[in-house]
């Protein structure tokens, strides 16, 4: 598994787009004036202790599984996400690429349909071309899952350099400073609004400090630039730092376990599927839509219920058979089925405890489908066919 390796000093900034926060790199004169600047943002933003903050990130909170009524599932429509064929499996996919130094996440993402022969495939979460790590990449019709991705938060493993040799206690203590909300600013070359914002670091470990070097992992909100995190953390110190190099270690539900793949891999898995038929390596690599909603909160629906999401319907509560807890109202929430099929993602109407007592009501709006329309029969064909049924076992002596 690649791991961040202490590289030569270079001045050149293409590990990582990061932001300037309205406070460029300054001369040695009017340093102290920047850093003081930073200390009053850093106490504006940090208006509780750091440790009032869950040092985890939000895709590691433990839910608990409620079910509102029972329900069944009817195994003549659907498909379970393992047992769909290698066609639908490939058009609802996703893989836990294992970006390497050099090439921009744009390219990686072009050579996974090249090497797969699709037409859509796109990549969450943009990498500078010397950083290396996750980057999730979809296929087909997973595509339609993008933002919520883009939205979880991430985790860093990354190399600091100090400028000026500090104590050790020193270094801990201002790093510790800045976890919880801190002020970043887009940098220039960036493709958002460049307005001071807040972003959120939910930990910031040192793993290790030699010299003038620092290791630490980062765990930290969507949108937050390591590079400028090591440049303030300099500013902070008042002796200046700079990152050197960067590992992507988390992208939401995806880690370095081992579904993490490289290109290379993927080629011979396909390689392999097109000599012999052999499916089984394509299918380590690349893993079901279902596995990037995994951080998000979890509905379970009814099959009536699910043709009509499936035309954009919001769901209402006698479609909801089962549901996690700590959902709060406008929270992503994603709607399975019973077989586990990933049917849309959309935002809840209601919190746990208001979904679990409704009799009635609208419990969660659907904004993205993903599973395809007809997939499961209207409600009123089922209807129609259990009430025949009844009729039928009546019929019987």
């Amino acid at each position: 598994m690649p791991v961040i390796h202490r590289a030569e000093r270079s001045d050149k900034r293409s590990a990582e787009k990061r932001s300037d926060r309205g406070m460029p790199r300054s001369p040695d004169t009017s340093r102290a004036a920047s850093s003081t600047a930073l200390s009053s943002a850093q106490s504006t933003a940090l208006s509780s202790p750091a440790s009032s903050y869950p040092q985890i990130l939000p895709s590691d909170k433990v839910r608990s599984l409620l079910v509102k009524r029972s329900g069944k599932t009817d195994p003549a429509y659907g498909v379970p996400p393992e047992k769909r064929s290698l066609k639908m499996h490939m058009s609802l996919g996703a893989i836990n690429l294992d970006k390497t130094s050099g090439p921009t996440s744009h390219e990686v993402a072009a050579w996974v349909k090249r090497i797969l022969e699709i037409e859509k495939a796109g990549h969450s979460g943009t990498l500078d071309p010397k950083v290396t790590g996750i980057l999730p990449v979809l296929l087909g019709d997973a595509t339609r899952v993008m933002d919520v991705l883009l939205l979880a938060g991430k985790e860093y493993v990354c190399l600091m350099r100090v400028h000026k040799p500090q104590p050790k206690k020193r270094l801990l203590d201002i790093c510790l400073e800045f976890m919880g909300p801190i002020f970043q600013k887009p940098p220039l070359k960036s493709s958002v609004v460049k307005e001071l914002r807040t972003r959120t670091v939910y930990y910031l470990d040192v793993l290790e400090i030699e010299e003038q070097h620092v290791l630490m992992r980062v765990g930290c909100q969507a949108g937050t630039y390591i590079r400028k995190l090591c440049f303030d953390i300099g500013l902070a110190l008042g002796t200046g730092a700079n990152m050197e190099e960067l590992r992507r270690t988390r992208a939401g539900p995806f880690r370095e376990d081992e579904t993490l793949v490289t290109l290379h891999q993927l080629m011979d898995a396909y390689t392999a599927w097109k000599d012999t038929g052999d499916e089984s390596g394509l299918r380590r690599v690349i893993l079901p839509v279902e596995a990037a909603l995994s951080h998000l909160p979890r509905l379970v629906i009814a099959d009536k219920a699910v043709d009509a999401i499936c035309h954009g319907a919001p769901l209402a509560a006698p479609g909801l058979l089962r549901l996690e807890t700590d959902i709060n109202k406008g929270d992503k929430v994603a709607l399975f089925t019973l077989k586990g099929e990933a049917v849309a993602i959309g935002s809840a109407d209601m919190n746990s405890r208001e979904m679990l007592d409704s009799k009635r009501g609208i419990i969660a709006l659907t904004e993205r489908v993903i599973m395809v329309p007809g997939t499961y029969p209207k409600a009123w064909k089922l209807a129609e066919r259990d009430a025949s049924a009844a009729a039928g076992n009546a019929a019987k002596p």
